[in-house]
């Protein structure tokens, strides 16, 4: 548990929620769909623990614990990803075992409405709005973030596949250039919609006033940057738009527990 949480103060023997998740080369938790997970955790005000696996024991571990494959590929072998939770609170002897981010916030929610992530009648909008953030806002990032992410892994986690992704990093230059002006492109665009907002709240906010679901992806992506290209990343991003997605990083501040 952080520094930052209150929750040490439960006994140990009370049931918690576990939370899997890969370490980083900073103390700090850095991938964008296990954040999402994380925000609505401590959004919710749930007990939980974060089990770290590394990179390289992931699909060991997770078939270990029988969680489920988050996906499947094309000739029929399963993907084995994070996040996955454990939640033996509500039926100790039957934990549920969940993986695939959008399935744990969706049961998340479903549990444990209080506090809700998905204020009444925009769970569709939402989902809709963090499908795009996901596949289309984000996109830009991927030939940036991935590299950088596979460099930041700690030596031992170092996938297979990392060497050639780090050895094809936008190297600095005119096409790493490129690439950013890419990423600020669709922050603009997704500015100029939130601040739709300012008419009937702060403009930071995708509900308004409150932070939700929406928020908790943006800024999963926001922490991302921040922790894994925080030079030449987040120093450009915390500029764009007027500081916007500064503003919104502290909305979210008080749900960055890491216990």
């Amino acid at each position: 548990m952080s520094r930052y949480s209150s929750r040490s103060s439960h006994s140990s023997t009370t049931p918690a929620i576990i939370l899997y998740d890969t370490p980083g080369h900073t103390p700090q938790p850095w991938a964008p769909n296990i954040w999402r997970i994380r925000f609505i955790l401590n959004y919710k005000r749930l007990r939980y623990r974060t089990q770290w696996i590394e990179f390289q024991d992931i699909e060991a571990t997770l078939r270990s614990i029988g969680a489920p494959p988050s996906s499947v590929r094309s000739d029929g072998r399963p993907v084995y990803t994070l996040p996955v939770i454990v939640d033996p609170t509500r039926n100790p002897s039957r934990p549920e075992i969940l993986s695939n981010p959008n399935t744990i916030a969706e049961y998340l929610e479903t549990y444990y409405p209080a506090r809700p992530v998905f204020p009444e009648g925009s769970r569709a909008v939402q989902s809709l709005f963090v499908h795009y953030v996901l596949e289309v806002f984000a996109k830009p990032l991927l030939p940036i973030m991935v590299p950088l992410s596979a460099k930041g892994l700690p030596e031992r986690s170092q996938p297979p596949f990392s060497h050639s992704q780090v050895a094809n990093a936008l190297p600095p230059g005119p096409h790493r250039e490129r690439a950013w002006q890419l990423v600020k492109e669709q922050f603009d665009f997704l500015a100029s919609i939130l601040e739709k907002n300012s008419f009937d709240g702060d403009g930071i906010c995708a509900m308004g006033h409150y932070v939700s679901y929406a928020d908790f992806a943006i800024c999963s992506v926001l922490l991302w940057i921040e922790n894994m290209a925080p030079h030449d990343g987040w120093a450009r991003v915390r500029e764009w738009n007027g500081g916007r997605w500064v503003r919104l990083r502290e909305k979210c501040r008080e749900y960055m527990d890491v216990c």
